[in-house]
């Protein structure tokens, strides 16, 4: 089944999906984050095929998520690196992470939290808060259409 494109549409959760809604390009991107930068790299580590790999990160080079660059030990290699733009994806993983964490483990059970590498302490809970500072809940919160960017 084709997937059907978002690209078009008025909603951003809609247009980010369309670029960054699969499972692969997001364990990509927080590979990335950690350092992984290898097309072998990132294979071994995701257990992922070659030819899913090779699409979800031409596409993520199309479209300015991660650029390739010389490998950085001089090698023949090219190296995947995030941008800015695929930089700016790190609170949404750390969200999935603190919700996962949450929502997804029994008691007890081990697994991973995402910390701050200076104190090696649990980051702080992503928060919604308002212009004003107030902390915001979901029913607080709605959509504004026709907003130009």
């Amino acid at each position: 089944m084709k997937r059907k494109s978002l690209q078009g549409n008025a909603c951003p959760v809609a247009r980010s999906l369309d670029l960054i809604g699969d499972w692969w390009s997001l364990l990509i991107i927080r590979d990335a984050l950690a350092g992984t930068r290898r097309f072998s790299d990132f294979q071994k580590s995701l257990d992922v095929a070659k030819n899913i790999l090779s699409t979800r990160l031409k596409n993520m080079v199309a479209e300015g998520v991660m650029r390739m660059e010389p490998a950085a030990d001089g090698s023949i290699y090219k190296e995947y690196a995030l941008t800015e733009k695929g930089r700016a994806l790190q609170p949404v993983l750390i969200a999935l992470s603190q919700w996962g964490n949450e929502f997804m483990y029994e008691p007890g059970e081990l697994g991973s939290v995402m910390v701050d590498a200076k104190d090696r302490q649990p980051i702080r809970k992503l928060e919604l808060v308002s212009v004003d500072g107030r902390h915001l809940k979901p029913e607080d919160i709605a959509t504004k259409l026709g907003v130009p960017h």
